[in-house]
């Protein structure tokens, strides 16, 4: 009866293994693909913001500007927010980005304490470049999981 007994939590133990925390080697190798995947769009992407004269950082902060904060205008407190880094370091990349006229500053005109970014026309151009080119890199990537997300964007051409 003891050895009944041992038998069946040994087969509890190892049901709840399988079905509860167990990894397959499929998981291991679709999250090693993944992160792959995403290592080698970020050095695409870093390699395409070099080419156009900006920094990998330079080029998150026109694309967090741009597309991170609705409703409304970023503030230096979002991009901080979007780039995982301190507010002083983003208001040192903003006067970076301000002095390249990629990026300027606006008055809040309800709250004078606040101030709102916005491209400039040159900044505009960059990011839209930079963007075509990364969503060519993405719509080439051949992950399930990126193809599943980039139909979110549409197909080129559509508004």
């Amino acid at each position: 009866m003891a050895q009944a007994k041992k038998a069946q939590r040994s087969k509890v133990v190892t049901s709840a293994r399988r079905t509860g925390s167990a990894m397959r080697d499929s998981d291991y190798a679709a999250l090693a693909q993944f992160r792959y995947q995403i290592r080698s769009f970020l050095a695409f992407s870093e390699a395409a913001a070099v080419k156009q004269g900006l920094t990998p950082t330079q080029h998150q902060a026109l694309l967090g500007i741009k597309g991170f904060v609705r409703p409304g205008p970023a503030t230096v407190g979002d991009v901080a927010k979007f780039l995982l880094i301190r507010h002083h370091s983003a208001v040192e990349l903003i006067n970076r980005l301000e002095k390249l006229e990629l990026v300027s500053r606006v008055a809040d005109p309800e709250d004078a304490r606040r101030v709102h970014l916005r491209l400039a026309k040159k900044g505009e151009q960059k990011l839209q470049a930079l963007s075509r080119k990364n969503l060519e890199e993405l719509r080439r990537a051949p992950s399930s999981a990126l193809s599943r997300l980039l139909k979110s964007f549409g197909e080129p051409g559509d508004a």
